[in-house]
C-alpha cells in the first residue's frame, strides 16, 4: 500500500509544491492581511478574547483564505475540517457534522472550513444554520464572490463576513525573498523582471509561487530580462467574471470616471474590461447611456457620437471596432456634463404621479366632431407660427395645474445657450399674460 501512495506522490517525503512548504507556520506569518490580524483587527481581537465565530472570508485567489482558516483552527485548539462546495453534496456535509458532532461528545470542537461557498445553493446553505446556532460546528466559509449576492441572509447574520486585500506589491515580495531562502538561490531575473513578475501574479500569492517554481527550473547562469520572462512563464488572467460582480465593478469604474471627466481613468477601466473580455457593445450600450445621463444637453453631439461609435464596431468588429469605443471614451470624458434632462424627466414623473389624470386644456385639443367643438374643444387656440415673435405663450399644462419648472439646464455646454431660449419664452410669456 505504501508503495501505491508513493507512486501517487502522496507520501510524506514526496515532493511538496513550493506554495505549500512556503505555507505559513503561524498567523504572525500571514502576508496582507494585517487589517484582520493586527491590532485591533477583528480576528485579533476574537483570539485575544479566545473566542472565534463563524466567518465568511471574503477575498480574490491566493489571498490567504484556506491559510487563515487552518491557522485560526490550530491557535484556538478545533480540529479542522475542509469541504469544497465545487465536489461536495448533501451526503458530504451530513457526514462532516456527524463526525462533528462525535468529536463534541468528546470534548473536541470543529472549524468546518467551506471552500467556495457561495456555490452552495440556497437549500445546502440552509443546512449549515442549526449546526452553527447550536455550536456544532464553527464555520469558516471562503468565497471569491460578493456574499451579500451570493449567500442566504439568514447564513449571513449567523457569521461574520471578513474582507482579505489582494497582495500589494510589498507582501509578493517578501513571498519572493521567502521562496528565494526556501530554494538557496535567487530567481534568475533582472530587477526590472522582477517587477513585472510581480505584476503578472496580480496579487495572486500561490500564482506568484507557481511562477517562481518555475523560474527555479532555469537552468544556472541564465538572468531573464522582461521580454524573456514573458516568453517563459504565463501571464495570470485578470479576475473578471462578466456574469459576477467583478462585471459590475469595472462598469461602474469606467461611468463614473467619466462622470467626474478624468478622461484617462475611464481609458483604464475600458482597458480592463475588453482585456478581460468584455463584449464591446456591452461597454457601448452603457455609453449610450452616460451620453444622455451625465451629458445630455450640454452637448447634444454625445449621443450624436455614442450610436456612431456603436455603428462603427458593428461594422469593424474586434480589434478594430475597439479603438471607435475609445474615441467615445475620450469624447465623453472630455465633454461638458449635465444630469438635467435626467433630473428633469423624474420631476416629470412625480408631478404626473400627484397630479392624477388631469384633462389637457380644452384650447389644445383637436375638435373632430360638431359634439368635441360644442363642448369648447380648440377654443382659443392660437397657432404659434402665426404670430409675430413664433410664441404663442398660451399654457399647456392641464387646468387646475400650476405651471412647473422641471427642466432646470445647467451653465455648462451648450445649456447655457438653451436658457437664454428659456429666458426669452419666459419674459414673452409674462408679456402676453401667459402666467
Amino acid at each position: 500500500m505504501s508503495n501505491l501512495f508513493e507512486a501517487a506522490g502522496l507520501a510524506d517525503d514526496a515532493p511538496h509544491p513550493l506554495a505549500d512548504r512556503l505555507r505559513p507556520a503561524g498567523l504572525d506569518q500571514v502576508l496582507g492581511q494585517d487589517h484582520l490580524l493586527q491590532g485591533d483587527g477583528p480576528l485579533a481581537r476574537m483570539l485575544a478574547a479566545g473566542r472565534l465565530s463563524s466567518l465568511i472570508l471574503w477575498g480574490p485567489p491566493g489571498s490567504g483564505k484556506t491559510t487563515i482558516a487552518r491557522l485560526l483552527a490550530h491557535t484556538v485548539d478545533l480540529r479542522f475540517e475542509q469541504l469544497s462546495a465545487v465536489f461536495s453534496g448533501v451526503a458530504d456535509l451530513r457526514k462532516a457534522f456527524d463526525r462533528a458532532r462525535d468529536f463534541r461528545q468528546q470534548g473536541q470542537g470543529t472549524l468546518l472550513f467551506v471552500d467556495e461557498i457561495h456555490r452552495f445553493n440556497r437549500a445546502q446553505q440552509d443546512g449549515f444554520l442549526p449546526f452553527v446556532e447550536d455550536g456544532t460546528v464553527v464555520l469558516v466559509g471562503a468565497t471569491t464572490e460578493n456574499p451579500s449576492f451570493e449567500l442566504n441572509a439568514a447564513l449571513l447574520s449567523r457569521c461574520q463576513v471578513l474582507v482579505l486585500n489582494r497582495l500589494d506589491e510589498a507582501a509578493l515580495e517578501e513571498l519572493l525573498s521567502r521562496a528565494e531562502a526556501e530554494m538557496d538561490r535567487a530567481l534568475p531575473l533582472d530587477a526590472d523582471a522582477r517587477t513585472a513578475l510581480l505584476s503578472m501574479a496580480d496579487g495572486d500569492g500561490r500564482f506568484l509561487l507557481n511562477l517562481a517554481e518555475d523560474l527555479f527550473d532555469i537552468a544556472p547562469g541564465q538572468l531573464l530580462d522582461t521580454d524573456a520572462l514573458v516568453r517563459t512563464v504565463q501571464r495570470r488572467a485578470p479576475v473578471y467574471d462578466k456574469a459576477q460582480e467583478g462585471h459590475y465593478n469595472l462598469i461602474s469604474a469606467l461611468h463614473k470616471s467619466l462622470r467626474g471627466s478624468d478622461t484617462d481613468a475611464a481609458l483604464y477601466w475600458l482597458a480592463r474590461m475588453l482585456e478581460a473580455g468584455e463584449d464591446p457593445l456591452y461597454i457601448v450600450r452603457r455609453l449610450v447611456r452616460f451620453s444622455v445621463e451625465d451629458v445630455g444637453l450640454a452637448d447634444p453631439n454625445a449621443l450624436a457620437q455614442a450610436l456612431a461609435a456603436k455603428d462603427a464596431y458593428d461594422f469593424l468588429g474586434t480589434p478594430e471596432g475597439e479603438l471607435a469605443v475609445a474615441q467615445l471614451v475620450i469624447y465623453l470624458g472630455t465633454a461638458p456634463k449635465s444630469n438635467a434632462a435626467y433630473k428633469a424627466l423624474s420631476a416629470a414623473r412625480g408631478a404626473a404621479k400627484t397630479s392624477g389624470s388631469l384633462m389637457p386644456p380644452k384650447h389644445i385639443l383637436n375638435a373632430p366632431t360638431r359634439m368635441m367643438k360644442d363642448m369648447g374643444y380648440g377654443d382659443g387656440y392660437v397657432y404659434d407660427h402665426d404670430t409675430e415673435e413664433g410664441f404663442s405663450g398660451q399654457d399647456y399644462f392641464p387646468e387646475g395645474m400650476d405651471r412647473q419648472r422641471l427642466y432646470r439646464p445647467t451653465e455648462r455646454g451648450f445649456e447655457r445657450e438653451i436658457e437664454k431660449r428659456l429666458a426669452y419664452w419666459d419674459k414673452l410669456r409674462r408679456q402676453g399674460g401667459g402666467e
